[in-house]
């Protein structure tokens, strides 16, 4: 089993000295900020539990992930199987509230996990709140989510928390050091990722931190008019990585805005950022992403960046006047 970053392994020491002192009851959110490992620390507390008596076959459905007792519910493939559905629902919550009223195959322990918990739907949350209404011994029911507000109230009242935190930035430099990036690679991702060591080391494996390059040139090039919005637009919704290519706009622009001392100009580009994060939400909906992101983008050229950078015309003008 591999070793947990510092920030894991502390949380789940946590967990189970919590455990080991009758502090933990039988419902339990998990949250903070995705990619800081919240499903890892669940599934080594479920193996904890679970395989608490040693018995060698236990371990062996853990590792092969078909343990009976340990039930993991989530996003599923829509009817067509074309894509995963974006929403838990009442059948999944159903299923899981048959399976915990069963007595364990294992011992007298049953686990579930829910992730994302902020993707129950209203009806996918009436049931589960039946089940934690009337818990049963020896039944965890742990939520894992990045948005543990979404959840009801009525949910989030009746479990305890386990929250997640950034970790100091020295330690998170020591561990994305250890996974083999260089120094100022991770320097780099580190600020990019405001301190998130989970998100710089995916950004610095998947080419994160060079689409954030090429995202901060297009804006470059928009505000001099050196290119097409239209085709700017088309390009970044061209694949899977629209919505990171609008995040790291929406971060470089909000950089450059902490950057000025002129008022106007520092709330322009905040409005933008602020756009820009509204566009995001957007292309999870019906909308046509190029439309979206193109319209984002002529704000950017028409509005803001014409106030800071002068475009190709401007200069062409000057020159002219000199």
């Amino acid at each position: 089993m591999s070793t947990l970053p510092p920030w894991q392994e502390r949380i789940l020491v946590q967990a189970r000295e919590a455990l080991a002192g009758g502090r933990m009851g039988h419902a339990m959110i998990l949250s903070g900020p995705a990619m800081l490992g919240k499903r890892t620390v669940a599934e080594r507390l479920a193996r904890h539990l679970l395989g608490a008596a040693g018995e060698a076959r236990a371990r062996h459905l853990l590792d092969a992930g078909t343990h009976p007792d340990l039930h993991v519910v989530g996003l599923v493939p829509n009817k067509e199987g074309t894509r995963l559905r974006t929403e838990i629902v009442i059948e999944q919550i159903r299923e899981l509230s048959g399976q915990l009223s069963l007595t364990p195959q294992y011992g007298d322990i049953q686990v579930a996990i829910v992730e994302p918990a902020d993707a129950l739907n209203r009806a996918a949350c009436n049931a589960l709140l039946k089940t934690l209404e009337e818990p049963q011994p020896g039944r965890y029911l742990w939520l894992v989510t990045a948005h543990p507000m979404r959840l009801p109230a009525t949910i989030r009242s009746r479990c305890q928390r386990l929250e997640f935190r950034l970790p100091p930035r020295a330690e998170a430099e020591q561990w994305l050091l250890g996974q083999g990036h260089d120094a100022a690679a991770v320097s780099e991702a580190l600020d990019a990722a405001r301190g998130h060591p989970g998100l710089a080391d995916a950004w610095l494996q998947g080419g994160g931190m060079v689409l954030r390059r090429e995202v901060g040139a297009d804006l470059g090039k928009l505000a001099r008019g050196d290119a097409s919005v239209i085709e700017t637009a088309r390009s970044w919704t061209a694949d899977e990585h629209a919505d990171l290519r609008l995040r790291h706009a929406a971060d470089l622009v909000l950089a450059k805005a902490r950057g000025l001392t002129d008022p106007p100009r520092t709330r322009k580009l905040a409005e933008w950022f602020t756009e820009a994060n509204r566009t995001r939400e957007l292309l999870r909906t019906t909308v046509r992403a190029d439309l979206a992101v193109a319209e984002l983008l002529l704000a950017w050229r028409d509005q803001y960046a014409a106030a800071n950078e002068p475009t190709t015309a401007t200069r062409t003008n000057a020159g002219g006047r000199r």
